[in-house]
């Protein structure tokens, strides 16, 4: 056993969640929930980011204050969370007190140590991604990351992020895993070994931020401001030896490749400075793309997650994300793939495999099975494969491959329908002491089957879960009061767009 601390990015308040928000949450959940299942204590955390120059002209746009815009937009994303079934165990948001005491004091950590001085910055800022850029780093006249830039001159704080260069060079080659998938790692290392100029973390043209201390004219730049957040989570400031606390030191932070250099550079230089070790780990995930195209609210093609959720169920579109998306790639979103996954493995695979076989038990058996006293080889080799397959699976998670472990779990209901088809069992319903053996085997499988895909589709299995149980003779069972994943015509048309 051991404990575990998994983060979302908290989620910029500039607009309404859409599926990229909705896929790194349950990533994050499933995550969690395998990790509860192999017995560890998981601390899971998400939030939103809530301060800066964008969330200032969005809520003038809006014609409200900036705090009546971000309790409106930081409501959308919590209340995303139980449709997504989501078991965070604490939500954050950078304008709760708790964490602006713990800015502020992480911040005089950092200027009392001497990381932090005051000077004057020129240079483009990006401000969709809240960010300065040299004109060596712009592309093709915007930021690296796509954002419009604007030239600015202002007086702002800065941190020597430059005595860092290589520092964490050494951080990255003594802990080679800090940083998922390789491809993430790799253009990390390639920027830090560019250097590493100092980095402006002050902002006085604009007042939507947490002040600086003792000089109010500064805010504190958003991106040290939410980096904080994780901290804030475990208990910072009050809880000051982050070194020797259990949950930190096993932090993982799941985040799209677009923040990897905020999360994998800035984010452990400030830490260092602090005194504070940096996180296990920082996991990378790919973007989704729409029906092949780039997701554009201007095309008209960006998948709602809300309502995939509201005509299919969560646990359909949690399963299809994670099994869609080769986990740090890129992917591509489509109501076919969905519809074709959603039928296939959940409606006929699992969703049937389950319906018969208790409903056999119930028609049968009067849904009383007998623990066997002598089970025949071919019983026993079923029994192996199913068993082979679900421990296969969790050496995946190891390496945050949801797919594969997915497909684990497939193959472990591709050998029990196989089974069933072999066995028939309603052909052999005359010879009980047969017929309770088979069906005991494949009820056992299904249990199994069910424990290793409840993080993934947890109603489903929980459903089917609550009608086995367990006693000193056997099991007893009652069938499913209603069909777990009803068909989706193919033909039939669905408003699945924001």
């Amino acid at each position: 056993m051991k404990d575990i601390y998994i983060t979302t990015p908290i989620y910029y308040v500039n607009a309404k969640p859409h599926i990229g928000h909705a896929y790194t949450t349950i990533v994050c959940d499933v995550f969690a929930r395998i990790n509860k299942m192999l017995g560890n204590n998981v601390k899971f955390v998400t939030g939103t980011d809530e301060h800066g120059k964008k969330i200032e002209q969005s809520a003038v746009n809006a014609g409200i204050e900036p705090q009546a815009f971000t309790d409106q937009i930081s409501e959308l994303f919590r209340n995303m969370l139980p449709v997504l079934n989501i078991s965070n165990d604490d939500f954050i948001r950078t304008t709760q007190e708790r964490h602006k005491k713990a800015v502020t004091a992480f911040w005089t950590k950092l200027y009392d140590a001497g990381y932090i001085y005051l000077g004057e910055y020129e240079g483009w800022y990006d401000i969709r991604n809240e960010a300065y850029f040299s004109d060596d780093e712009l592309v093709d006249g915007k930021s690296p990351l796509g954002g419009d830039v604007t030239l600015m001159k202002e007086p702002c704080y800065f941190f020597r992020l430059s005595q860092f260069t290589d520092i964490l060079l050494k951080y990255y080659d003594e802990h080679p895993d800090f940083i998922f998938p390789i491809q993430r790692k790799n253009e990390v290392v390639s920027f830090v070994k560019s250097g590493l100029k100092d980095l402006a973390v002050s902002r006085t043209t604009f007042k939507w931020g947490i002040p600086v201390p003792n000089d109010p004219k500064h805010v504190i730049y958003v991106w040290l401001d939410a980096l904080v957040n994780y901290l804030t989570l475990n208990g910072y400031p009050e809880n000051n030896d982050q070194n020797n606390d259990n949950y930190w030191l096993n932090v993982h932070h799941f985040v799209g490749k677009e923040i990897v250099r905020f999360h994998a550079v800035y984010w452990p230089a400030f830490l260092i400075a602090a005194g504070i070790n940096p996180p296990k780990q920082v996991i990378s995930h790919g973007w989704w793309l729409s029906e092949g195209e780039k997701m554009s609210k201007s095309v008209g093609n960006v998948q709602d997650p809300i309502k995939y959720c509201s005509l299919f169920g969560s646990d359909a579109l949690r399963y299809f994300v994670l099994r869609e998306l080769t986990f740090g790639n890129d992917g591509n979103f489509s109501l076919t793939g969905f519809i074709n996954r959603y039928n296939s493995v959940l409606a006929n695979a699992y969703g049937n495999l389950c319906s018969r076989v208790l409903s056999f038990i119930t028609k049968y058996c009067n849904g009383n099975l007998s623990i066997p006293s002598n089970i025949d080889e071919d019983l026993v080799e079923f029994t192996n494969s199913v068993d082979s397959a679900l421990n296969e699976s969790i050496s995946y998670i190891e390496q945050y491959s949801f797919s594969k472990y997915l497909e684990k779990i497939e193959l472990a209901i591709s050998y029990a329908n196989k089974f069933v088809d072999r066995k028939e069992p309603w052909r052999i319903k005359d010879n009980q002491t047969i017929l309770n053996n088979i069906l005991y085997v494949l009820i056992d499988a299904i249990q199994k089957i069910s424990k290793y895909f409840e993080p993934v589709i947890p109603i489903a299995c929980g459903k089917v879960l609550q009608c086995i149980t367990a006693n000193s003779e056997g099991i007893t069972i009652k069938a499913l009061d209603s069909v777990l994943f009803p068909k989706i015509d193919e033909n039939a048309t669905f408003d699945v767009y924001e």
